[in-house]
């Protein structure tokens, strides 16, 4: 594979992350320019890696990069991007959410080719999925390397699966709550916490190991008849707990697509 370097517009959480990820062992070895925006973080990755390089200012980036990551916030993203020269025939992969195709090759103005992706944080310990739009053999072997690449055949799969992805917070806000009511009736929180995270890695492990069964045949599987797990279910769902859920991914749709 031929040196492809790669720059860093915004050194925050998910930067972090993703070159975290690559420079693992067995490490990414082609050059990593990161944007010297968030100092702490861009001096930590430069002591960490010697393969990772700290860019004098953002347009730095931009010219000494093959690949560009632009991983600025949705919003400053507007202030930043259009002030940067992009090069023709550079890649751009943008990890901006809820910012389309068209406002990138506005901001942008350069006959780049432009990929969407959804990294999550699990990229670090190269685990998790990131989505990718529009299929990219680049960028797929790039987020490949820290777990496993969706590449997507149309935007509305692609928006879908953003929106899916919404749900980290309400995952452990759940287990939160869940251990916050195991505290209450005298659980110590260091046993409810450490009891629920194995017990919701289990339930994933089945989901994965059983990818031709549906999620709700599954469902039914672990709700005995009668049973405790069917009692909290269906209380769940017909008090509402259903309909929020999928009000509240169909407003992040919304957002994502407007």
């Amino acid at each position: 594979m031929m040196t492809e370097r790669i720059g860093f517009l915004g050194t925050g959480t998910i930067s972090r992350a993703i070159i975290d990820g690559l420079l693992a062992e067995p490490a990414y070895a082609n050059p990593i320019i990161v944007s010297p925006r968030n100092g702490e973080i861009a001096a930590d990755l430069a002591a960490k890696y010697p393969q990772v390089a700290i860019a004098e200012h953002n347009q730095a980036v931009v010219d000494g990069a093959d690949i560009v990551f632009l991983a600025v916030r949705p919003q400053i993203a507007a202030d930043v991007i259009p002030a940067m020269r992009f090069r023709d025939g550079q890649l751009v992969v943008s990890l901006i959410a809820a910012t389309d195709h068209v406002m990138l090759q506005q901001w942008i103005k350069a006959n780049v080719e432009v990929i969407r992706a959804i990294p999550l944080p699990f990229v670090e310990d190269r685990e998790g999925v990131t989505a990718i739009y529009p299929r990219n053999a680049r960028v797929a072997e790039l987020f490949s390397r820290i777990g496993t690449a969706i590449e997507c055949d149309t935007r509305t799969e692609y928006d879908l699966l953003a929106a899916a992805s919404a749900t980290m917070a309400l995952y452990f806000g759940q287990m939160g709550r869940i251990v916050d009511w195991l505290q209450s009736k005298g659980l110590p929180e260091p046993s409810g916490r450490a009891y629920l995270a194995a017990h919701f890695q289990s339930l994933a492990k089945v989901a994965a190991r059983r990818p031709d069964t549906s999620l709700h045949v599954l469902s039914q599987e672990y709700a005995t008849k009668g049973g405790l797990n069917e009692q909290v279910w269906t209380d769940f769902d017909q008090n509402g707990g259903t309909r929020v859920l999928v009000e509240a991914l169909d407003r992040v749709l919304s957002r994502i697509t407007k």
